[in-house]
C-alpha cells in the first residue's frame, strides 16, 4: 500500500492519562467511508469510539444517502443524521424528493437539514453539477424546510460566500445555521459571529498552504462558543496526513492542532466544541436507537 493510502494512526483520546475528553464529529459521512454495511460502520464507530470520539453525525449527499444516514442513527447511540440534498445535486429535487426528505427530518435522531447551499467550484469542472440558479432554489426550500422543522441547517459553502450570504439574507436564517467545512477568511467569521452561526472546522483549517491562511486566522479568531468539529469524512484529512483516507476517529488530531492555533489547551477546546455540538443539534433531546445494527449484524 503506498504511503498516500495508509490511514493516519488513530490519536489518542484527548486527556488520555488525566481523564478523557470527549470529542464529536459534527460533520461525517459515514456510507462514503464504506460504512454502508453494518458490521464495517460498527468498526468505524469502535474505532472513533477508542479516538475519544463518542457521537458523529453523518450528512446525506443524496436521497438514498438520507434514508441511509437516517437508517444508521436508528441503530447507534454514537450516529446522528442530516438529511438533504447537496447543492451539486440541486437537479434531483422533485417534488418526490422534497416530499421524501420532509417525511425523513422526522425520522427518529435526524438532527439536521442539510447539506445545502452554493457551490461555484463544480459548475465548471462537472457536466452533472446543477446550474447555480437551480442551487439556488433548492438551497432556498431546504433553509424553509429547516425554519418548518425547527430543525438547524448545515450550509455547504464553496466558492459562493458573498451568494450564500445574500440568500440568507434574502431567506431568512434558520435560528441554528452551521456553516460545514468553514472556508472563509476573517470577515465571514466575523459575520457569522454576529449572527450567532456556527463555524464548523475541519481538516482544511489545519492545512500549511499559502490558500489556507487566511482560514487558520478566521478559525483564531471565531469565538469559542460557536465552534464546531468536523472531519467531512472521509475527505480533507488534516495535516500532516492530508490525502490520506479519513475518518471519525481523526477528529483528535484536528482538535489538537487548531488548539495550538488559538493558543488554548486541546482539553478545552475539546469540551468547549463537543458542547457547543450538543446544543446545536439538541443532541440530549433525541431518542436512544430503537435497533441495533451490531444486533442486525450478528444476526
Amino acid at each position: 500500500m503506498s504511503k498516500d493510502r495508509v490511514p493516519p494512526p488513530v490519536p489518542e483520546p484527548i486527556g488520555h492519562g488525566q481523564g478523557i475528553v470527549h470529542c464529536i464529529d459534527a460533520h461525517t459521512h459515514l456510507d462514503a467511508c464504506g460504512a454502508r454495511e453494518p458490521e464495517v460502520l460498527a468498526q468505524v464507530l469502535d474505532r472513533a469510539t477508542s479516538a475519544g470520539v463518542e457521537a458523529v453525525v453523518t450528512t446525506a449527499d443524496d436521497l438514498d444517502s438520507a434514508r441511509w444516514a437516517a437508517w444508521a442513527a436508528d441503530g447507534d447511540p454514537r450516529v446522528f443524521a442530516a438529511v438533504g440534498l447537496h447543492p451539486t445535486r440541486s437537479n434531483d429535487l422533485t417534488p418526490d424528493a422534497r416530499r421524501d426528505l420532509e417525511e425523513l427530518t422526522a425520522r427518529p435522531r435526524v438532527v439536521a437539514v442539510g447539506e445545502s447551499g452554493l457551490d461555484d467550484y463544480w459548475t465548471t469542472r462537472r457536466e452533472d453539477c446543477a446550474p447555480l440558479d437551480v442551487q439556488r432554489e433548492a438551497f432556498a426550500w431546504h433553509i424553509d424546510l429547516a425554519k418548518r422543522t425547527g430543525l438547524p441547517l448545515v450550509i455547504h459553502d464553496r466558492d459562493a460566500h458573498d451568494a450564500i450570504l445574500d440568500v440568507l439574507a434574502a431567506e431568512g436564517a434558520p435560528p441554528t445555521t452551521v456553516f460545514h467545512c468553514f472556508s472563509g477568511g476573517p470577515a465571514l467569521a466575523r459575520r457569522c459571529a454576529d449572527e450567532g452561526w456556527f463555524a464548523s472546522f475541519s481538516g482544511t483549517a489545519t492545512f500549511r498552504n499559502a490558500n489556507a491562511a487566511e482560514l487558520r486566522r478566521a478559525a483564531q479568531q471565531m469565538p469559542a462558543e460557536l465552534v464546531l468539529v468536523e472531519t467531512d469524512a472521509p475527505f480533507l484529512t488534516p495535516h500532516p496526513y492530508r490525502g490520506r483516507p479519513n475518518e471519525p476517529y481523526v477528529v483528535p488530531h484536528t482538535v489538537r492542532d487548531l488548539a495550538e492555533l488559538r493558543e488554548e489547551p486541546a482539553e478545552r477546546l475539546a469540551a468547549t466544541t463537543a458542547d457547543n455540538a450538543r446544543r446545536a443539534y439538541r443532541l440530549a433531546e433525541h431518542p436512544q436507537p430503537s435497533r441495533s445494527v451490531a444486533r442486525e449484524s450478528a444476526g
